[in-house]
């Protein structure tokens, strides 16, 4: 690292891998923006390094736009990092999986948004910020964009896949303005989105456990750091070996 403070801005910040990750990057003395639609615990106001959070939903059109102007008057300078972890796993109230024969489509509209389309909607407005930092973005995508998933469900796991796509194609794109973008691909790790039954997949992990926040959050940290400054277009699975069944 260099020594001028970096500047990390992560969404979804309140809870699971996105509180996981603000610790990560707040121990290395970052400097860290944040958004979630909740509002941060007591404690975390506490961390000298998490200089301003602001509480918007990312999945409403007004919110968003303010989320922007309010994140961009806190960046004066250089953005190094930026994560995409804001996301949403709608549920069927009766434990159903919610596929492609049922389901409401405003759900997957709803679910496209703010997993496909905010992540580039944020990329594209912090760009010139990011090329100013030749700073990373590192999208939070999902083991289910790789296969058919027992309890995520289709509108997400196509969201997720689609996520996989874009990270392809900006890493192509941010590459000219010096910014490297890569995705993170999480498996079965201990949030409050796991579903209840995840353990019955325990004997298809090879681990043999599910993983925990700080798994994800250490390899963000890496991809936004400069020993992955090689690394571009890639996506790293978080998965205790899952993905290998």
């Amino acid at each position: 690292m260099s020594g001028e403070r970096r500047v990390l801005l992560l969404t979804g910040a309140s809870r699971g891998i996105g509180h996981a990750t603000v610790k990560r990057f707040s121990d290395a003395g970052w400097r860290i923006i944040t958004c979630s639609r909740d509002a941060v615990p007591p404690e975390c106001k506490r961390d000298p390094n998490w200089s301003h959070h602001i509480t918007a939903d990312l999945g409403d059109p007004a919110d968003l736009e303010r989320f922007l102007t309010e994140a961009k008057d806190h960046i004066e300078g250089p953005l190094h990092a930026l994560v995409n972890n804001a996301g949403v796993s709608p549920k069927s109230l009766t434990k159903e999986r919610l596929g492609t024969l049922n389901g409401e489509l405003e759900d997957w509209h709803r679910v496209f948004h703010l997993n496909f389309f905010v992540p580039l909607i944020l990329s594209r407005a912090f760009a010139p910020a990011l090329g100013r930092g030749k700073g990373a973005i590192v999208n939070i995508t999902s083991i289910a964009g790789h296969m058919v998933h027992p309890f995520a469900g289709s509108a997400y796991a196509t969201s997720k896949a689609a996520l996989s796509a874009l990270t392809r194609e900006m890493a192509h794109d941010f590459a000219k303005i010096g910014v490297r973008v890569n995705a993170v691909a999480p498996g079965e790790i201990e949030t409050a989105m796991l579903s209840p039954e995840t353990e019955i997949l325990l004997p298809r992990i090879p681990l043999h456990r599910l993983g925990i926040p700080s798994d994800v959050a250490g390899t963000v940290f890496f991809l936004c750091s400069d020993d992955a400054a090689y690394v571009t277009a890639t996506e790293i699975s978080v998965n205790g070996g899952q993905h290998i069944y």
